[in-house]
């Protein structure tokens, strides 16, 4: 994240748009909540005083780099571990203190948990058998499940026959059959390959639509937090930063932290106070063109030109010191675009483009994979 001294003045000097954390309102039907949720393991602190409300039938993802908390969190709703401190409700019953298999909710791993021995319908049905449902009752809930996943045809078939994507339909079949209130996802497309884990992610949006669950996914990738999520919550150093929409947590990050993590962003200072201003907001002026009325420019050089197809990445220098990064559309050829490196220019955004930001107080590092 570029930091720039403290050489603004003008309109960057007035208040501008002050974000405070966006906080879920609390729900009347929350599926979900922690209240005061501490995590320890020995002296280190993985969670720490985490408050969240998850609403029926939300599609809720917590995101965060590794050591976040993130994972601990899930863990925590799904029974795996116990808060040190504070309490987890399912549904408006505290279920702090009873095992995963009293908790109405299923988890979808990254490495799938498939029986190998097992055929995809067998591994479908596997937990109706345990609960004892009768056999025409699993096979019918066992093929909605695959039609549901678009795996119709697949029951026969052993996992090893199927490609990654299919495993991972096969893993959210099975636990899609047994109908939970609440089904919990941690980094399940994180094994994929970049264009399946897209398409997985629209496919996923569309199930959970489709059924009208409350889902929770753990990832540390911000596109897929931002496709999917209804509501996000994004997690550093075992603390909430920040919750909200997509649009929210993106366009007015409230603190330097998320400003940083979600996408690329520049931080400004100026007597003490902190702002940010997304690159691509950032507009580099034409030869002889004039800035918006009211606009914030600055001057300065061209020191980096990176072309990644669709966009151009620059780093510009600027005239009083400190850098800006710029993202811009490519309507120039590529040998254009490249030839603007050295080049002398002008940057200017609008004033309504730069957010206010808290800046992050330092947390406690945790160990390696400890509340990731």
């Amino acid at each position: 994240m570029a930091r720039v001294p403290a050489v603004f003045g003008g309109s960057l000097a007035q208040p501008q748009v002050q974000v405070n954390d966006v906080q879920a309102p609390r729900a009347a039907r929350a599926a979900v909540r922690l209240e005061g949720v501490r995590k320890r393991f020995g002296e280190v602190v993985a969670v720490d005083g985490v408050d969240l409300d998850v609403t029926e039938g939300e599609f809720f993802s917590i995101l965060g780099p590794s050591g976040s908390g993130k994972t601990t969190c899930l863990r925590m709703i799904a029974g795996f571990e116990a808060p040190t401190e504070g309490r987890v409700w399912l549904g408006g019953q505290d279920v702090s203190g009873l095992p995963p298999y009293e908790r109405d909710v299923n988890t979808v791993f990254q490495d799938y948990a498939l029986f190998p021995h097992m055929t995809v319908g067998e591994n479908v049905e596997y937990g109706l058998r345990v609960k004892k449902v009768p056999r025409e009752e699993r096979t019918k809930r066992m093929a909605d499940a695959l039609r549901m996943v678009r795996l119709e045809g697949f029951d026969r078939r052993k996992p090893v026959q199927l490609s990654g994507g299919q495993r991972q339909r096969v893993a959210l079949a099975r636990a899609l059959v047994n109908r939970p209130k609440v089904l919990l996802l941690d980094e399940p497309l994180g094994a994929l390959d970049l264009k399946l884990r897209q398409a997985m992610q629209i496919e996923l949006k569309q199930i959970q639509q489709q059924v009208g669950l409350t889902f929770i996914y753990v990832t540390h990738d911000q596109e897929e937090a931002l496709t999917m999520s209804d509501r996000l919550a994004v997690m550093n150093a075992g603390r909430v930063e920040q919750v909200g929409t997509p649009v929210e947590v993106y366009e007015q990050p409230a603190t330097d932290f998320v400003a940083g993590f979600i996408g690329v962003s520049n931080l400004l200072e100026r007597g003490g106070r902190h702002f940010t201003v997304r690159p691509e907001k950032i507009r580099m002026l034409g030869e002889g063109e004039a800035p918006e009325p009211g606009a914030h420019v600055e001057g300065g050089t061209v020191r980096d030109v990176v072309y990644v197809g669709m966009v151009t990445r620059y780093v510009v220098e600027l005239d009083d010191g400190g850098e800006l990064a710029v993202i811009s559309q490519n309507f120039e050829s590529a040998e254009q675009v490249l030839q603007a490196k050295g080049r002398l220019v002008r940057l200017a955004w609008r004033p309504d483009q730069t957010v206010t930001v808290r800046q992050q107080t330092e947390g406690q590092p945790d160990e390696e994979g400890v509340g990731a």
